[in-house]
């Protein structure tokens, strides 16, 4: 059901959590996969453990001298790529009345910009596969953010719902190619991005831990994985994610 032998890969934050489980499925269904994170050594260990249609580029996406250098390299490596995942992210409890304008840049620059920037770079591989009848898919990793309010992290919440307009606005743009844009909102989940946060934003996320139950990465790689290996006429737009116990 989930047979993806054939198809070409890129997935951002590969290095840790959402990124690097949904890079291992979609290897391990037979895909080939570009690893992309800033650790070059992570990426170097995940790809020793996927296998040789694996291998890690370290690009920031921040930066579009390191992205453009990372694409050339993953063109001359794998080719034509015909399945995106943009899962890299930063979340930062920078509440507004702190003025910390460093971390607000940050989360913009690599959750909103980061996205466009690969956007940028793959859309025609995407059009040219759709085009020979094969199919195509942008996959972007948005947030429950999106929709609720947490206080204290407004400018993260708000690249989370740019995204996700983002993601529609794609599709709108990319489905009479028939390139497939699925924007996936997870919930609560248990990752190394909570890492990012100061003492008392790690304290709350392992309360909310405790009470509700997080999901896994490999929840999230699941919902991906199945999206994207569905037939070509079939597009799995918009999915949020939630726990169970999560309103």
């Amino acid at each position: 059901m989930n047979n993806l032998t054939g198809r070409t890969a890129v997935v951002t934050g590969a290095a840790s959590g959402i990124g690097a489980a949904i890079a291992t499925q979609l290897a391990e269904a037979g895909a080939s996969v570009a690893l992309v994170a800033r650790r070059q050594d992570r990426l170097d260990d995940l790809a020793g453990k996927l296998g040789a249609r694996t291998f890690g580029v370290a690009i920031d996406v921040t930066s579009q001298e390191s992205v453009d250098a990372g694409v050339a390299r993953i063109h001359e490596r794998l080719g034509r790529v015909d399945l995106v995942v943009n899962a890299a992210g930063v979340m930062l409890a920078a509440p507004v009345t702190e003025r910390r304008l460093d971390d607000w840049t940050r989360m913009i620059d690599t959750n909103l910009t980061g996205v466009l920037r690969l956007v940028h770079a793959f859309t025609p591989d995407l059009i040219a596969a759709a085009a020979n009848g094969g199919t195509a898919d942008l996959v972007n990793i948005s947030s429950i953010g999106a929709h609720v309010v947490f206080p204290g992290y407004a400018v993260y919440g708000a690249t989370k719902a740019a995204l996700t307009q983002l993601s529609a606005a794609l599709r709108a743009d990319l489905s009479p190619y028939d390139v497939r844009v699925t924007n996936v909102e997870p919930g609560l989940t248990d990752t190394e991005l909570a890492t990012h946060l100061d003492t008392d934003g790690q304290e709350l996320i392992a309360a909310m831990n405790d009470q509700i139950g997080p999901l896994t990465a490999d929840d999230i790689a699941d919902v991906v994985t199945f999206t994207v290996s569905r037939r070509r006429e079939l597009n799995l737009r918009q999915i949020i994610a939630l726990p169970t116990r999560q309103a």
